[in-house]
């Protein structure tokens, strides 16, 4: 690859980097270089490297392994449906997020395992409470939650569509972050993974809808203000 102009940095890392994605450098499964490296080939810092493979992997082209390292989950270039997505109105985003939670939850609750609700309430705990500081670490703490509950559903399709999504799901994650739209906090979360818990479908289905409800009123009365 070749260096990089020090201008816009980290999109240009991400479009450098895509760009060998998409040209098939590395297969599909095959480790990235570390850190370290791609940024000497990059001629750019770290922290860009690190902003870029965050980016690349909430579009859906890698995966981070933690304690292995970073490798291509697709070859496929996904950003015109994610453009697309953007388009649609932050209500329209979790209206559609919320139809695949309910389901996720559902078919969670039918197949949830003492050790699946361990792994799921451990997520929960990690990600905490949002209190200020890095926005992004924040959404990627809540974002493995949510993306638990879906993996819990062992529906390989609904796994594969969250992921393929998961830059928009991600949106309205920070979104409530803003003053004016209500984040779930830990209890509205953790009433999920109980629901989860009871093996009762029903119960899952209407934790979630409790979680969305606040959130989508608030949108509805800033369209209708």
């Amino acid at each position: 690859m070749e260096p990089l102009a020090k201008t816009r940095l980290a999109d240009t890392a991400i479009e450098a980097i895509r760009a060998e994605i998409l040209g098939k450098r590395w297969a599909v499964g095959e480790k990235l270089p570390n850190e370290a490296t791609l940024s000497s080939m990059l001629s750019v810092s770290r922290g860009t490297v690190r902003e870029a493979v965050r980016v690349l992997v909430s579009q859906g082209l890698l995966e981070t392994r933690q304690g292995s390292g970073t490798y291509v989950l697709s070859t496929t270039d996904t950003r015109l449906p994610l453009t697309m997505a953007r388009r649609a109105s932050l209500r329209d985003l979790f209206e559609a997020r919320c139809a695949l939670d309910v389901e996720a939850a559902r078919l969670a609750a039918v197949r949830q395992t003492p050790e699946i609700i361990a792994e799921l309430r451990l997520l929960l705990a990690h990600r905490g409470n949002f209190e200020g500081g890095d926005k992004s670490a924040f959404v990627e703490r809540d974002l493995a939650v949510h993306k638990a509950i879906i993996a819990a559903s062992a529906n390989r399709a609904m796994i594969e569509i969250y992921q393929f999504f998961s830059a928009s799901i991600a949106e309205t994650i920070e979104a409530t972050l803003d003053a004016e739209i209500p984040e779930p906090d830990m209890r509205a979360h953790a009433d999920i993974i109980d629901a989860i818990a009871t093996g009762d479908p029903q119960q899952a289905d209407a934790a979630v809808r409790r979680f969305m409800a606040p959130v989508i009123s608030a949108l509805d009365r800033m369209l209708h203000s």
